[in-house]
């Protein structure tokens, strides 16, 4: 009996997520390292995935229940599906765009970014590390290693420095994705469908937010959580803490 297709793609998520559990598990000890410092200080993680499906990742850990306050996510309109897919994908190649975000956002020395995109080749995301790093702020990378290696140099997505994200960063965290994004084989179609990079990026994030709690709380510190708008309760709780973020987090 032939396995349907769901069931495939459920196999196949658990299996990516467990190989980036099983080796990614001390890089994302190491980047909850360098964000708990940050929150101890009382200072913003700033969270950017420069590309269309990318911005998915920076709303992932954003005002998010159970996520960290602390986090602001860099939702340029450029990229934003919303403002037009064909656009977007034009302005993640447009040299020059991720400086002018980094500008935007006023990011500087001491501060801390994560830069979220799969592929890690395109312009946008490797003008915004490269500003990044000029400006003095630490960056940590979800991304994959495998895809920008095995993405030509020609490739029309890539920076004109052909650099990949992982090689920028100062902590990567691998999200494994295959060239292509897409796992699941359909016999009779040539093309696979049904995409890996939303599931492990946000696998990735959400727990380097969880370690970082996790390492604030064994250390004495109880960070501001975010707590379900929509639960008893969730109102109050966050109300607590909302002076101390507004005007700080630019899309709060």
């Amino acid at each position: 009996m032939t396995t349907p297709v769901m069931t495939q793609y459920l196999n196949k998520i658990f299996e990516h997520l467990q190989k980036i559990h099983d080796e990614e598990g001390d890089a994302i000890k190491k980047a909850a390292r360098l964000v708990a410092d940050h929150i101890k200080e009382d200072k913003l993680v700033y969270v950017y995935g420069p590309g269309g499906h990318s911005n998915l990742a920076s709303q992932e850990i954003f005002f998010r229940a159970g996520g960290l306050m602390h986090v602001s996510a860099m939702l340029d309109e450029g990229t934003l599906l919303s403002n037009g897919a064909l656009r977007s994908m034009a302005i993640e190649r447009t040299p020059g765009y991720g400086k002018i975000v980094i500008d935007d956002y006023g990011l500087q020395e001491g501060d801390l970014l994560i830069i979220v995109n799969a592929y890690g080749i395109n312009a946008a995301t490797i003008d915004a590390v490269l500003e990044a790093k000029r400006r003095g702020v630490k960056t940590i990378g979800v991304t994959s290693v495998h895809h920008a290696l095995e993405t030509p140099k020609d490739h029309p997505a890539r920076h004109p420095s052909k650099a990949n994200l992982a090689d920028l960063v100062d902590v990567v965290l691998d999200c494994k994705i295959d060239v292509g994004d897409a796992v699941v084989e359909i016999e009779g179609l040539g093309q696979r469908v049904a995409a890996m990079s939303t599931f492990a990026n946000a696998f990735i994030l959400n727990s380097l937010m969880a370690e970082t709690v996790d390492l604030l709380v064994k250390e004495g510190i109880t960070p501001p959580i975010w707590m379900s708008g929509n639960a008893t309760g969730g109102d109050e709780a966050n109300a607590r803490f909302i002076e101390r973020f507004k005007g700080r987090i630019k899309k709060l």
